[in-house]
């Protein structure tokens, strides 16, 4: 009985320990605290440290000059992802893209500490790879009042990174080095389910849990349908069989949304539209922000268990689907590159939410809008699912870029696209864009001013590119992400984001009274274009009061103007 005390005095304590030990700062805290990035971090070391199962890993910098993490669980004590992605699938969590919603930051810490102790079901066929904080700093800068709506907790981090980016902006284009990052640990980690966890703003309804999923039309093919059809609606029964109750992100602001509304396109720009240029279907938890913050925390770890435990069911089916997603992207076949609703299809789908209505503001003396959550209602409105495509493209066998476009080139490398430098100066027979008409934007939006609305020429014609240039076949992984990059009517390319504006510019020019004679000498000798000239001057009064207009038209008809100007600098090659 000595004997046995010790032990049994020994083993009281270690569970005593155990106990305080992983309580994480949320749970210690009053049900209104988040972890701040120093404690989320030193939290995760704990588990790394303690449990065989868990591994940290530091990852790239980002702006804040602080490194990234990841942090994976996988109950064979394994990290090798070369190995893992033919064993098994993978989940990718990401959480604080923007720290002011950090719900998901407090139930990932729970969450992978309750699958290290076994307090809930471990996956037998899926690692889970966490980012503990991925906009680090705006973590950093901390405060109470950046969310003027939001209901908790007592103090959260911003919105903005260090250099005032919103990060789910920029997934695509890449202005930050957290997005660089993030595209290296993507890729490492290749996740066949991709979750980013948020918390939303807008209407006032009776739902905690809303939620956007990757729209399917995206994904497309048999992946899009099984996301659509089977998983999507599993893990929302198992959130029901919990009393959690759920409906698609909420997309409207200030108006009632009695009268419906409409699902939610994530472009490119945006985390689960990064993701799903690589087959990765995802989804964003947005919890509603007017709910107290323990009741946000608790349905969005619900969420990820219900999603750990399908994706460990089928994890086979998931990676078969992803594989053969390629096959709907080859060469000759027809990509969407913008998408617009379609108002002909309306489903319907019921709706909690509270009776709203207008009354005299106090501040202004005008109308304003609020909801009465003493009369909650439970109705059937309308939901505008459906898109149609509005523009596609013919995918080509391959684009030819010059190497002097570093910047791009520099992206997609970043991203694992597989190109090939030219050995030799080379002449291809290509498709050639030239940029006609287009929108800016007249306000800065994410450090760019984007362009919209393209409109181009398409040429046929053999071009002579150099020893060194980059051929880009389209049969790989990623396919959709060259599409959304390089065809400059996109509506995340890298034309639209600025890149290639330097081409929109003309550098040579003339001066008039030196033109004069050259001009009458280049109508002279070609008299189709002195006919056409003539015909302008005839059609176009406008035109024709205008001698700085004509000699313009005649210069840029001529042999003297630079053929690079407006000229898109990635070429196709069709099969």
């Amino acid at each position: 009985m000595k004997r046995l005390l010790p032990i049994l005095l020994f083993s009281i304590m270690a569970n005593a320990q155990n106990k305080t030990d992983f309580l994480t700062t949320y749970e210690k805290g009053n049900g209104n605290q988040t972890a701040t990035y120093e404690e989320t971090i030193a939290y995760f070391q704990l588990l790394d440290k303690n449990f065989e199962t868990i591994s940290m890993e530091e990852m790239g910098l980002t702006d804040s000059g602080e490194p990234l993490h990841i942090v994976t669980f996988n109950p064979d004590k394994k990290f090798d992802f070369k190995k893992i992605q033919k064993e098994k699938a993978v989940l990718l969590i990401n959480n604080g893209i923007h720290p002011g919603e950090p719900d998901g930051i407090d139930a990932t810490m729970m969450l992978f500490r309750d699958l290290a102790l076994g307090k809930i079901k471990v996956p037998k066929n899926l690692v889970i790879v966490n980012i503990p904080i991925y906009n680090i700093g705006g973590a950093l800068n901390r405060n109470s009042f950046s969310r003027a709506n939001q209901n908790g907790p007592e103090s959260y981090g911003f919105r903005g990174n260090a250099r005032n980016y919103d990060l789910n902006r920029d997934f695509l284009k890449s202005d930050t080095r957290n997005a660089r990052s993030f595209a290296q640990i993507f890729h490492k980690v290749n996740p066949d389910v991709f979750v980013d966890n948020h918390v939303s703003n807008g209407a006032n309804y009776q739902y905690t849990f809303t939620y956007i999923a990757t729209h399917p039309q995206k994904i497309g093919g048999n992946l899009g349908k099984f996301w659509d059809t089977e998983m999507i609606p599993t893990l929302l029964s198992d959130l029901k069989k919990k009393n959690i109750e759920s409906v698609p992100y909420v997309n409207i602001h200030d108006e009632k949304p009695d009268g419906g509304f409409d699902a939610f396109m994530d472009y490119p720009r945006y985390s689960t539209g990064f993701a799903s240029m690589f087959n990765t279907v995802g989804s964003m938890p947005e919890t509603h922000m007017l709910k107290d913050y323990a009741s946000r925390v608790k349905v969005t770890y619900e969420y990820m268990v219900a999603t750990i435990e399908f994706t460990d069911k089928n994890y086979t089916k998931i990676k078969n689907l992803r594989s053969e997603n390629l096959q709907n992207y080859l060469p000759n076949k027809k990509y969407t590159l913008l998408w617009e609703l379609d108002e002909s299809k309306v489903s319907s789908i019921p709706f909690l939410g509270f009776e709203g209505d207008y009354k005299t503001s106090d501040i202004s003396g005008k109308s304003r809008l609020f909801y009465d959550e003493k009369k909650p209602f439970s109705k059937v409105i309308p939901y505008h699912k459906e898109f149609k495509s509005s523009l596609e493209v013919v995918i080509p066998e391959a684009y030819v870029i010059p190497k002097s476009w570093w910047n791009v080139i520099e992206l997609l490398k970043i991203n694992n696209i597989e190109m090939t430098p030219l050995e030799k100066d080379t002449e291809f027979a290509v498709e050639s864009y030239r940029i006609g008409d287009f929108k800016t934007s007249k306000s800065a939006y994410e450090g760019h001013y984007p362009h919209s609305s393209v409109n181009m020429t398409t040429t046929k014609k053999k071009v002579s590119f150099k020893k060194g240039d980059f051929v880009i076949k389209t049969q790989q992984a990623g396919v959709k992400y060259l599409l959304e990059t390089l065809e400059p009517q996109a509506n995340d390319s890298y034309f639209a984001w600025n890149f290639f504006d330097s081409v929109l510019q003309q550098k040579e020019y003339f001066s008039a009274y030196v033109f004069e004679d050259l001009a009458k000498k280049i109508l002279d000798e070609n008299q189709r274009m002195k006919a056409e000239f003539e015909q302008k001057k005839a059609d176009d009064k406008t035109f024709s009061d205008s001698g700085e207009a004509q000699l313009d038209w005649i210069y840029s008809h001529s042999e003297y103007y630079e053929k690079t100007h407006m000229e898109y600098p990635v070429y196709r090659i069709m099969k």
